[in-house]
């Protein structure tokens, strides 16, 4: 699965509605440390058919980073069930961000 342009008009419909664990990432053109991330979260999107993948722009969806108290990017968001349950900020190695969508996507949850 490819991944997908989150805003504020989608927003409920992939995310709060969805039936899969999602992963957002919320980025900015212009942050380094974003781009560092980027390609992890792309092939995590390809790789994994189990959960949704989504990115959120903060400087064009400015509410929505506003909505989950996102103070500095790259920031991590895994939801399940229409609720957080894991959040990170920062780059992260690939394994790590496995880890953060493992957990969060266990049973029990």
């Amino acid at each position: 699965m490819s991944v997908l342009k989150i805003t504020s008009g989608n927003f409920e419909e992939e995310v709060l509605k969805s039936s899969q664990t999602v992963l957002l990432d919320f980025w900015a053109a212009w942050c380094g440390p974003c781009r560092m991330l980027s390609p992890v979260i792309d092939e995590l999107a390809a790789e994994r058919t189990d959960i949704k993948v989504g990115k959120i722009n903060v400087d064009e969806e400015p509410d929505l980073a506003s909505r989950f108290g996102v103070m500095s990017i790259p920031t991590l968001v895994v939801m399940k069930d229409g609720k957080i349950v894991r959040q990170a900020s920062g780059v992260r190695p690939k394994a790590q961000v496995v880890t953060l969508i493992d957990e969060a996507a266990a049973p029990g949850r």
